[in-house]
Order: C-alpha cells, then sequence, then structure tokens
C-alpha cells in the first residue's frame, strides 16, 4: 500500500514537473532572468589595460609589481537565493470552484521553483501553519527541486490556524544572505482583523528589509461575495466556528461583500506601505497573465 501511494506521489510530481516546466521554458524563463538580478560583481580576473577601459578599474598594486598597467576585471554574479514560504494552514483547503487555494499556491510555487532551476539559483522551501511545519534549506539540482516539489504538493500539516509572524522571523534567522522571498498564503489573518494586520505590517517591513520579500495573496471569488441560495452554515477551516447566513437577504450579501472589500483594501495598503511587491490572485481566474505582468512591471521599475 505505502508503495503504491509512493508511486502515486511520484507521477502527481512528474505530471506537474511537465507541466509547469513547459510554462517556464516557454513563458516565464526570460521574465524571471530579466527580473531577479544577483547580489552584486564577481571579481574574475587582472587583465593587461587597453586604451578604452575604465581608469577606475585599475589594479594599482599589480600596476606597481610589473610596470604594466592592468585592470581587474568582474563579472555579474548571477547566482540568487529563492525562499518559498508557503502557507499550510486549513483556510487553504477551501476552493468554490475547480482549485483550492493550496493547489493554486502548491502550482505557483512549482512554477517559481522551476523557474529557479532554469536559472540556476538556489531553492528552499518554508511550508507554516501556526508554527513553522517544514523547513528545507536552500539547494540546487533537478532532485532538489522534485523533493521541494513533492512536499509542497503532498505534505499534511500538523496546525491549522495561520500564523505569518512565525515564518517571517524564521526566515530572518536562517537565511544569512539576502534572498529573493515569496510570501503565498491567502493572508486570513487571527482574531480581530485591525489589530493582527497592525502586528504583521511591520514584520513585513523589517523583512523586506533584509531581503526582497514578495507578497502573492491567494483568495477565492465566495470569500469576496455571497451566492443567493438560502440558509448556508459558514465554518472557519482553521477554528472550526460555524455561523448560520441567510443568504436571500440583499443586506446580508451587501454587508459582507463591503466588509470584505474593506479588509481586502486595507490589507493592499499596509502590504505596500511595508514597501513589499503584491500579486492578487483567485482561484477562479489563470495566474499566468497576471503573473507575467508583475514580472514586466516589476522589470520595467528596476530599470
Amino acid at each position: 500500500m505505502e508503495a503504491q501511494i509512493t508511486k502515486e506521489i511520484l507521477k502527481k510530481v512528474r505530471q506537474v514537473e511537465v507541466r509547469t516546466s513547459r510554462l517556464v521554458n516557454d513563458t516565464l524563463a526570460g521574465n524571471y532572468h530579466s527580473v531577479f538580478k544577483g547580489r552584486g560583481m564577481n571579481f574574475d580576473e587582472v587583465r593587461e589595460y587597453v586604451p578604452g577601459d575604465d581608469i577606475r578599474a585599475i589594479d594599482w598594486n599589480v600596476t606597481a609589481r610589473t610596470g604594466i598597467p592592468h585592470i581587474k576585471k568582474f563579472t555579474e554574479e548571477r547566482e540568487l537565493t529563492i525562499m518559498l514560504i508557503i502557507d499550510v494552514s486549513g483556510s487553504g483547503d477551501f476552493g468554490s470552484g475547480v482549485s483550492s487555494k493550496r493547489e493554486m499556491m502548491a502550482e505557483l510555487g512549482s512554477i517559481l521553483a522551476f523557474s529557479a532551476r532554469r536559472n540556476n539559483d538556489k531553492v528552499g522551501l518554508i511550508l507554516f501553519t501556526d508554527f513553522v511545519e517544514l523547513y528545507i534549506p536552500p539547494q540546487k539540482g533537478r532532485s532538489h527541486i522534485l523533493r521541494v516539489i513533492r512536499e509542497i504538493l503532498f505534505f499534511q500539516p500538523k496546525g491549522t490556524k495561520t500564523d505569518l509572524l512565525l515564518p517571517l522571523d524564521f526566515v530572518n534567522r536562517v537565511a544569512k544572505r539576502r534572498c529573493v522571498t515569496f510570501l503565498l498564503s491567502d493572508f486570513c489573518l487571527p482574531g480581530v482583523f485591525d489589530e493582527a494586520l497592525s502586528r504583521l505590517q511591520p514584520k513585513l517591513q523589517i523583512t523586506n528589509r533584509r531581503h526582497d520579500l514578495i507578497s502573492m495573496i491567494v483568495s477565492d471569488p465566495r470569500e469576496h461575495e455571497l451566492p443567493d441560495v438560502g440558509w448556508l452554515t459558514l465554518e472557519d477551516a482553521e477554528s472550526g466556528a460555524q455561523v448560520e447566513v441567510n443568504t436571500s437577504d440583499p443586506a446580508i450579501r451587501r454587508g459582507y461583500a463591503e466588509l470584505a472589500a474593506s479588509q481586502q483594501k486595507r490589507l493592499h495598503r499596509a502590504i505596500r506601505s511595508a514597501g513589499l511587491d503584491l500579486l492578487d490572485l483567485s482561484t477562479d481566474q489563470p495566474y499566468l497573465p497576471p503573473l507575467l505582468n508583475f514580472f514586466k512591471a516589476r522589470q520595467r521599475r528596476l530599470r
């Protein structure tokens, strides 16, 4: 039985690899490469000065020793470390259409991981609920990437709740060098929304100073609008709390939509005020066009 399960997992990982690799190779590779820059310049060699070289690159020690002008030659350091921080709390299992939020986050994580592999970057993974459930240190190579994908797709979390502060503290502690960090979550904040947001915003700001932090919010359309289908029992996937709602009442549907829109607006404002790039995605819409637009907009801004 265990061998059968393992075989099915490997088959699913291979399917994801084929599908996402095609997307990366055909569509995303150039955008990813041009958007995410290395940490700086690496020393390559010392060579003799030729007319037209920048005199600021002259290596005066070698020049004095040989009596012939020499310059230092540098090459751009392209290698990056990509850290994927992915929310695997209970609210991610919700989906009113074909895909759940967690399934969309898993495919996004796979796309980013294969893009990084094609660029010869290291990839690390942090899965979290209300604690850090799993940490895979950054490495390169196909076997490592496939392990990352397997965990993203099939990891069974012990927790159900969400604490966005803990993985941010964790990445700041374990990542000694600056890395490009993708935070994929539905940003379902626990407790009183505004209080939770006021605690999250400075933590996002601190992490973004240390790393290049990018937030990817994945939501479902039913979290923004209720359908008119009579009485519904709504259950909080993280706490288990239930409430009966008469969705036939226009005032209730309007109040629900207004509250959701207000919270979304305040969340976006807090994320942007922390200096983060923000990509907002929905399970009922293809993620590739907004992902491409995000890369292109970021590329224009960094020029």
